[in-house]
Order: C-alpha cells, then sequence, then structure tokens
C-alpha cells in the first residue's frame, strides 16, 4: 500500500474508534482481520498513524481547523511523520485509494496557523477538563509534560536476573538500537520507532522464550527498586494484575523469601502463570481464597499496592484512552484507591512497608490520597522519599519530581519513563 492508501485506512480506523467509542487496538485488530490483503508493514503503518493521530489529536486538529478523524489524520502526518502539506497532496496524487487531497481550506488552515498560538490545552494535548489536574500537579511545567505524555513512547525490557545479565540480553539483541536504561538497574530500551517503522517482536526472541527479560516499561521497574524488597523477605503484592511487578521484586529478593501474588478480579492474575512459569520465578504464591489472604495479616514486611487508577500516565501508549475518560470515572477510582488502601493496611507488619503505586500524574489519585490515608491512619507515616530516591540513584534527583514526605513522580518529561507515583509509609513498631 502507498501512503494514501495507509492514510485512507487510518481514517477508518479513527472513524470506527469515535463512533463506537472503543479500544484502538481492538478497532485495529479488526480492521486487519477484514482487510487479509494487508501486509505486516501496511498494518503497522497504518496502526503508528492511528495512534500518532490520538496521541496529538488536539494538535492536529488545531493545524487543520477541525477535529474530524479526517483532520488528526492528515495531521499526524504533518506532526509526526515530517510531512508538509505539499508533500502530503504530491504523495496522494495519483493514488485510487487515497482520501481526497488537503482541500484549499484546509491547506490555508495549515498555512495561518502556528501551534505556538494555540491554548495551553491544544499544546498539551490534552482534554480541558484534565487541563486543571496537570496544572495541580506540574504547576508552570504542566503543558511541557503533556507533550511529553502525548510523544511515541520506547520499547523497555527488564533482565531476569535469575536466569540472565544485562550484557547478556544487549548481545541477544544486537542490532535493535538496545541499550541500558538510565535509572532502572536491569532495564534496556528499544528507541520509539520513527515514521513507518516498527518495533521489534522481541517476545518471539528465544531469549524471551527462555525467560532471560520481560518486557516492562522503566518507570514500572523504577517503582519495583524503590519498594526495597530483600531476599528472605515476605511480600505481598495486593494489587498483582498480569504480574510484571511481582516477577521484577521475586528477581531482586533472587528467588529467596516469599512473595504473595493477590488481585481481587482472579482473571486478571491468568497470565502470571506462564510468566512464572518461563522466568524460574520460584518464591511466587498466588492468593485467591479469602482464607488465605487472611493468614497473612500483620506478617508482611512489604504489602504493595499496585492501585487501580485512570492511567493518565500511560497516554504514550494508550492515547485513546486520554478521550474516553471522564471526571466520573476518576472519582470512581479514587473511591477504589482508598478501599484497597484501608483493605491492604491490615497485611502490613509492625514496622513494615505499605507501597502504594499509579500509572497516573494526577495529585487526586497520588498524593492526595496518601495525605487522606495518612491522615486516618497515624500508626503509618510516610517514609523521606529523597532518601529514599537517592538510596536507590544516588546524584539523579534531577530524573523524578520528589516531595520528602509526599512521594515521587515519574514522567516522561522529566524521567523518560511512563508516568508513575511511588508512596512508601511505614507502620509503627519494631522493625
Amino acid at each position: 500500500m502507498r501512503l494514501g492508501g495507509r492514510l485512507a485506512a487510518a481514517i477508518e480506523v479513527l472513524e470506527d474508534i469515535e463512533k463506537r467509542r472503543r479500544p484502538a487496538a481492538d478497532a485495529l485488530k479488526d480492521w486487519g482481520l477484514s482487510h487479509r490483503f494487508a501486509g505486516a508493514g501496511d498494518r503497522a503503518a497504518i496502526g503508528n498513524i492511528v495512534y500518532d493521530a490520538l496521541r496529538r489529536k488536539r494538535s492536529a486538529g488545531w493545524m487543520l481547523g477541525d477535529d474530524t478523524p479526517r483532520a488528526i489524520g492528515f495531521g499526524a502526518l504533518l506532526l509526526e511523520w515530517r510531512e508538509t502539506a505539499q508533500s502530503l497532496n504530491q504523495a496522494l496524487e495519483g493514488d485510487r485509494f487515497a482520501p481526497p487531497p488537503l482541500s484549499s481550506e484546509e491547506l490555508n488552515a495549515i498555512a495561518s496557523r502556528s501551534l505556538d498560538d494555540a491554548p495551553e490545552a491544544v499544546r498539551a494535548d490534552c482534554p480541558d477538563w484534565c487541563a486543571p489536574l496537570l496544572e495541580q500537579a506540574f504547576g508552570a511545567d504542566w503543558v511541557e509534560e503533556g507533550r511529553a505524555l502525548a510523544a511515541r513512547p520506547p520499547l523497555d525490557l527488564r533482565v531476569n536476573t535469575i536466569n540472565a545479565n544485562r550484557d547478556r540480553i544487549l548481545g541477544e539483541l544486537s542490532g535493535m538500537g538496545a541499550a541500558a536504561t538510565s535509572l532502572a538497574s536491569q532495564g534496556i530500551r528499544i528507541p520509539p520507532i520513527d515514521g513507518s517503522g516498527r518495533h521489534p517482536n522481541v517476545q518471539a526472541e528465544p531469549a524471551f522464550q527462555k525467560g532471560w527479560f520481560e518486557v516492562q516499561d522503566e518507570g514500572s521497574q523504577v517503582a519495583a527498586e524503590l519498594a526495597g524488597a530483600k531476599p528472605g523477605m515476605q511480600v505481598l503484592d495486593f494489587c498483582a494484575g498480569a504480574g510484571g511487578k511481582t516477577l521484577a521484586l521475586s528477581a531482586i529478593m533472587e528467588n529467596r523469601g516469599q512473595i504473595f501474588a493477590h488481585d481481587a478480579e482472579k482473571i486478571r492474575l491468568a497470565p502470571i502463570y506462564d510468566r512464572i512459569r518461563r522466568s524460574d520465578n520460584r518464591n511466587i504464591q498466588i492468593v485467591t481464597k479469602p482464607a488465605e489472604l487472611v493468614a497473612l495479616q500483620g506478617q508482611m514486611d512489604i504489602v504493595l499496592i499496585d492501585a487501580p487508577c485512570t492511567g493518565s500516565g500511560t497516554w504514550r501508549r494508550r492515547p485513546d484512552a486520554k478521550w474516553r475518560l471522564t471526571h466520573r470515572q476518576l472519582d470512581v477510582r479514587k473511591g477504589e484507591q482508598a478501599a484497597i488502601l484501608d483493605a491492604a493496611k491490615v497485611h502490613v507488619k509492625p514496622g513494615g512497608l505499605l507501597v502504594y503505586i499509579t500509572c497516573s500524574v494526577f495529585d487526586e489519585e497520588n498524593r492526595a490520597q496518601i495525605g487522606r490515608f495518612a491522615a486516618d491512619n497515624p500508626d503509618f507515616s510516610a517514609v523521606d522519599h529523597q532518601a529514599l530516591w537517592e538510596s536507590h540513584f544516588p546524584g539523579r534527583a534531577d530524573a523524578a519530581r520528589i516531595v520528602p514526605n509526599g512521594g515521587i513522580v515519574l514522567t516522561p518529561a522529566r524521567s523518560g519513563t511512563d508516568g508513575f507515583y511511588f508512596a512508601a509509609l511505614r507502620c509503627a513498631g519494631q522493625t
């Protein structure tokens, strides 16, 4: 397929997403199933246009003077593919599968508008109702942080130190542009793709099949390291989900001690079983029965809560979620987080840690949530997060937003990771 056909297909997918308010991944999958003639390269390019259009929806729409699927599809190519209005129209000429070329009205809009003059929420590529939340979280830097959340993400991997080391995996992945991450001690980063390119299918690599590495954002790895698990500890991953942080903690603990992986929705735990077998993690127990959870009360050195949240920190990877999110959903998540904190605290032993993590950048889900919990539970007190960060990542205070008693925030702009929040509170009593 030529660029015109790929653009037309992307616009079709964007129309489906808008009309049915469905995840982009589902719409792209259905398009591929109904257009089997499209090769892997075509599907990757179409997906890139769709995701770029969703990441840059506000700024793309501003440039074209409209926010229709057509406008943001064209805008994505102008903003992210180094195309110009002239080069695009030339590329579409003579392509019977292409959408109509840019009209004189569209050309005039592109020529007369500059993003430098756009409203702040447009430059931040966020919904208007989210702008105050970003400003509350980041102050004067909120537009820059919003723009970073609208960029293409890298592909991050975590080396499983139970079976391999980072130098070995870097050797296995030579030729992919892979390099050691700047923060996570066992992380590897493959840079963001360019234009119509696609990331390598790392899960097809023999090293992945042998359990030598997992796909995991560097920010998630950093959060697992900050939790401070050590060999021999008793750890409860209270919202384990697919097990990414469970596996990371197990490797940090060198397969010694015990990690109990629990999730209120059992279906979320389904992937963890194969991941454990592949990676040779042997100190993980899956906890699904209420009686098993009760038996852990007051016994855990660390209780880790990877809380359900709005996912605003993952907008680079799931930009469609940014436009489906509502304030009501935020309120629902806040209620869930408060309930989970109250349910999980009983498992922390005296002197143990309660670790709270979200992949959100909104204060209402982060510092405000921890502030409420600390006020209601005076037997829990925040650790010195500045000292905690320095003990793990000395000399890199520039790579995070740190409030000594309020937690640590990682962001694409500051940290080069997805957006994450981390807070640790110690339970009163002997350590």
